[in-house]
């Protein structure tokens, strides 16, 4: 029982740590994060108190309210710190890699399938939607390189339907925060084991993250591709 309790404790001083943390990253892109989550709070706990003393029921109505307050500051604070998140992480090489890494479930992600010394890059996942190439990097350049991956899978996995995203803010692309709940609105038409299937052939077929070592999440910026690597 000590054990359990032991356990229990460390799990929520290591929330209120992760908590935390989240909170100085956010604050450092966005420095109302803290007025503002705490606004919300007031004046949700403050409205529904007030309700409460106008229909003499202050007691209920003020526990009812002081649990829907934190119930809205931590959706606000959640979003806001999505939205800084996303912030840091725009225009970074490989953002989409670490955007792709936090998909969800049954989604197997490969980052830098295709790349050239000018870092634009694509990425790909492979899922119930089929297969995904996401490109960043310079809108033209890209264009090739999808073109180019999209050639070269023809020959290996012809029944998967393939779709590509560019990312950016331009007509025709999607932006980095955006990523995600396009590629989850795609329709599903692949069983489970079509996408083991169509994941075991792409493996077979090989990427760059075979041949040249490369660090998880956003890339540096000052990476450049060794001379004898492989270009695609």
């Amino acid at each position: 029982m000590a054990r359990k309790d032991n356990a229990d404790t460390a799990a929520n001083q290591g929330r209120l740590k992760q908590i935390a943390l989240t909170y100085k990253m956010t604050r450092r892109a966005d420095s109302k994060v803290g007025l503002v989550v705490g606004g919300v709070g007031i004046v949700t706990f403050g409205v529904f108190l007030a309700i409460g003393f106008v229909i003499d029921h202050p007691v209920y109505l003020g526990i009812l309210g002081f649990i829907l307050a934190f119930l809205a500051m931590a959706i606000v604070f959640g979003r806001r710190a999505e939205r800084a998140a996303f912030g840091q992480m725009e225009g970074q090489p490989g953002a989409a890699a670490a955007v792709l890494e936090n998909v969800g479930r049954g989604w197997t992600t490969t980052p830098a399938v295709a790349m050239n010394r000018s870092q634009d890059v694509v990425h790909r996942a492979v899922g119930k939607a089929g297969i995904v190439l996401v490109g960043e990097g310079n809108p033209n350049r890209v264009k090739g390189l999808l073109a180019a991956e999209k050639k070269k899978m023809a020959r290996i996995v012809v029944d998967v339907p393939v779709h590509d995203i560019i990312v950016g803010d331009g007509e025709g692309q999607v932006p980095l925060k955006k990523v995600r709940t396009t590629m989850l609105k795609l329709p599903r038409v692949l069983a489970g084991p079509q996408v083991t299937a169509a994941n075991d052939r792409l493996r077979a077929m090989g990427d760059l993250m075979s041949n040249m070592p490369l660090p998880k999440g956003p890339m540096p910026k000052g990476m450049r591709m060794p001379r004898g690597g492989k270009m695609r």
